[in-house]
């Protein structure tokens, strides 16, 4: 017989889920200016999209995302200290929020 879930466990999967495809916030000087006019940065794996972001914002945060702009960033060849390599790729999110709204980081 299968296990019955409650509302609370599918909130609780969801929020875990939004948690790791929001990732860390990115904390740079030109972020931290865009947070005056409403415009929340983001590191986010790989693999995610804009819906799956602006999801993860209304979960997470219970605020409204307007716009999602997403930024590849693709690997780049580096040479340190007489070695070549290759930094590695990654994704940041461009969250733009209404008025008003705001979100505590």
């Amino acid at each position: 017989m299968a296990k019955e879930v409650t509302h609370n466990e599918i909130q609780q999967a969801v929020h875990n889920d939004a948690s790791h495809i929001l990732g860390a916030p990115r904390i740079t000087e030109k972020a931290a200016m865009g947070t005056s006019d409403g415009v929340y940065t983001f590191n986010v794996p790989l693999s995610v999209n804009k819906i799956q972001v602006k999801q993860a914002v209304k979960a997470l945060y219970n605020v409204e995302a307007v716009k999602v702009n997403i930024i590849r960033q693709r690997p780049t060849k580096r040479i340190f200290r007489g070695r070549k390599g290759t930094a590695k790729a990654y994704k940041k999110a461009l969250i733009y929020l209404k008025e008003g709204d705001s979100i505590e980081l």
